[in-house]
């Protein structure tokens, strides 16, 4: 039996990176796969290849700092697979690299409007749903960043943080309600978003990528299948016992 079989999964920012090697674990596990973005063209690729693989997913356009958006999305992947069992919280942004006292705040609230108020607006509209089903499960993708912090992208890691408290808070408060809430930390995982700060570096991507490597205690820097087979677990019955913790996958960057 495959671990998610009879779950309905929801992944914002499912279209890429972390996201979307999440995708298809998921599927690959057994579980209906809601797959959200604003990368529509990658998005419906990604729903293609699940389903040539004989897995079952669909495809919604969504902005996760648009409430109503959130809501009628939601709404209808509800409708269409009968629940949603799972959501995962991944859908986010870098932001500007500037000191703080450098920094917009128009630059400050873009990073904020996605990854903080994002996590907030999907919650809020998917815990209804779960508790008339009398279960849930929400995974809520943080950071090492949430954890510790480095002297960069000031939004990026304030938003963090907040994820990773939003993630205790609503652990405790809808544990009565058989609704789990986690969080999942991951350490520098080679992404499109990472790649592309590589491309914008002085030093150049190959460069740029040893560097991160050499920040790990095990050598190297994650791949997406690292952080994917996280949310598996965390959304599979295996974690049942797990709820306000964090999961750490970083290759031991936070040991130092």
């Amino acid at each position: 039996m495959k671990r998610l079989e009879k779950k309905v999964v929801l992944v914002t920012g499912g279209s890429l990176g972390i996201g979307r090697e999440g995708c298809r674990k998921l599927a690959q596990e057994g579980a209906t796969v809601a797959i959200t973005d604003i990368a529509d063209e990658e998005g419906q690729e990604l729903k293609q290849e699940i389903e040539n693989e004989g897995g079952k997913a669909a495809y919604w356009h969504l902005d996760v700092s648009d409430e109503d958006a959130v809501q009628k999305v939601f709404s209808r992947v509800n409708e269409k697979f009968g629940s949603i069992d799972v959501l995962v919280n991944n859908a986010g942004i870098s932001g500007v690299n500037k000191p703080t006292h450098e920094i917009e705040l128009d630059e400050w609230q873009k990073v904020i409007a996605i990854n903080v108020n994002g996590v907030f607006l999907c919650t809020k509209h998917v815990i209804p749903f779960m508790k008339k089903n009398g279960k849930g499960n929400i995974i809520n993708m943080s950071s090492i960043y949430g954890i510790i912090s480095a002297p960069d992208i000031p939004p990026y890691h304030a938003s963090k943080g907040a994820v990773r408290l939003m993630t205790k808070t609503d652990a405790i408060q809808y544990a009565k309600d058989n609704i789990r809430v986690n969080s999942i930390h991951p350490g520098f995982i080679w992404t499109p978003l990472v790649r592309a700060m590589g491309e914008a570096s002085e030093v150049g991507v190959e460069q740029f990528r040893k560097n991160l490597d050499a920040l790990h205690p095990i050598g190297h820097i994650g791949e997406p299948e690292d952080i994917a087979w996280g949310i598996v677990f965390l959304a599979s019955e295996e974690s049942k016992f797990m709820t306000g913790t964090e999961l750490v996958i970083d290759g031991g960057y936070t040991c130092k």
